[in-house]
């Protein structure tokens, strides 16, 4: 197909063929540079006879074909996002559309590909502009027309740099890896030099569809901000239902390791999950992160903190006290984390009411006892979530309950005997 288009441009007489050899070339570019002028194929064969083309020939010398630019014309195309726009062809010398090797050239290709496959719309770089007045000349010089151009500006990244791989992610596949949501995806990417002419932000793709147009994308390059991203990530996350951010979650698990083997779709513990972290996930990746740190348990870190001093003063280890002998004593509580954890938050409203506490100086010491932490989701949610976790879970941050409990009985003891020593010195 290549080859047809360049001899019918040959014998109109709008190409031609040219012996220069690459030395040649190099020379008059540098000709050119010293002089401070543009590139311009200046060579001979522009204007050679047909005498001296054929002796060429006659000898086998290889040779390129050059598109034969015509001179002090105008060319102008109405781009659908900069309107118009105009080139003096004199900028540009002959161009070369096939290689000596026969091989055709990336403009040459594009004009015939494209009007080959009758294609009607061509949206794409800004960077690509340079390139149009080559694609159009070739269009018009086999009298074909050239189809409506659309340049759109880059996408750069935060410093206002071209937007590489040093700034993240940089293909679909890539955000998929790191949890993002298709959709989320997609409704970001449409909105980067893109509006339509309201506030709304979020898009499904059928609305897109219907309200996407050329002539609204802004000339403007637009900056990728991640944490934009991340916001409509969010949303998007907040909007599923619960039983499919579930189904998802428990493939993600599955993939990275997560979830043991045998252990299905992690339907003992992904209800209760989904229910506490849906609106706090970013990304769904996140949820790992989330559930490892719940699996944690860094009670020691946490009493030796500043924070916790005012808590531990307050009758904290009354409470663990009492916690623990509920748990390796009398049992009751042992049984209740083991056969009915969902009956936790009763257990603690008697347990206060047993020791006379109530609002923070029992809900602060329980919550500290039970997870190690002064801060976090539901303390009946993670009692049960970390007692159901334990079959199901690979994970190294993941401390038992059995483990939590001997960790605090330890400590209480060490606590005990400090207090007894600090008694009998004084």
């Amino acid at each position: 197909l290549y080859q047809e288009r360049a001899k019918e441009l040959l014998e109109g007489g709008l190409a031609y063929k040219c012996f220069c050899t690459d030395e040649e070339i190099t020379a008059m570019k540098e000709k050119a540079a010293a002089e401070g002028k543009p590139p311009i194929y200046s060579g001979k064969w522009a204007r050679a006879s047909e005498e001296e083309v054929e002796a060429e020939l006659a000898k086998g010398t290889p040779f390129a074909v050059r598109f034969r630019v015509p001179q002090d014309e105008l060319v102008t195309i109405q781009d659908s996002i900069r309107g118009e726009v105009t080139w003096n062809t004199n900028t540009l010398g002959d161009f070369i559309i096939m290689r000596s090797n026969g091989l055709p050239v990336y403009n040459f290709c594009v004009a015939v590909d494209d009007a080959d496959m009758r294609i009607s719309h061509v949206v794409r770089a800004e960077e690509h502009l340079p390139n149009t007045l080559r694609q159009v000349l070739i269009y018009n010089a086999l009298g074909l027309t050239p189809p409506q151009f659309a340049h759109c500006s880059l996408i750069l990244a935060p410093d206002r740099s071209k937007l590489s791989k040093r700034h993240g992610a940089t293909s679909v596949g890539e955000f998929e890896d790191e949890g993002y949501l298709s959709e989320a995806l997609m409704n970001y990417l449409a909105l980067l030099g893109w509006n339509d002419g309201t506030e709304q932000e979020i898009f499904s793709k059928e609305e897109l569809v219907d309200k996407f147009s050329l002539e609204r994308i802004t000339k403007s390059a637009a900056i990728f901000d991640k944490q934009k991203l991340n916001w409509m990530n969010s949303q998007y996350i907040r909007q599923l239902d619960q039983q499919a951010l579930g189904a998802m979650l428990a493939r993600l698990w599955q993939q990275q390791g997560f979830l043991k083997e045998g252990s299905g779709d992690g339907e003992e513990v992904m209800p209760k999950f989904v229910e506490i972290f849906q609106e706090a996930l970013i990304t769904l990746n996140q949820s790992v992160d989330e559930f490892n740190t719940l699996l944690q348990y860094p009670l020691a870190s946490t009493l030796e903190s500043k924070k916790a001093k005012k808590c531990i003063e307050g009758g904290f280890f009354d409470v663990a006290k009492y916690i623990v002998d509920s748990y390796f004593v009398s049992g009751e509580f042992k049984e209740l984390v083991e056969t009915n954890p969902e009956g936790f938050k009763d257990w603690m409203k008697a347990a206060g009411k047993e020791m006379g506490k109530k609002g923070k100086d029992l809900f602060l010491p329980m919550r500290i006892c039970m997870t190690g932490c002064m801060q976090g989701p539901d303390v009946g949610d993670q009692v049960f979530l970390v007692n159901k976790a334990e079959p199901l879970i690979a994970s190294d941050d993941l401390v038992s309950f059995a483990d939590r409990m001997a960790l605090l009985r330890q400590l209480t003891e060490e606590h005990s005997k400090s207090t007894v020593e600090v008694t009998t010195n004084a």
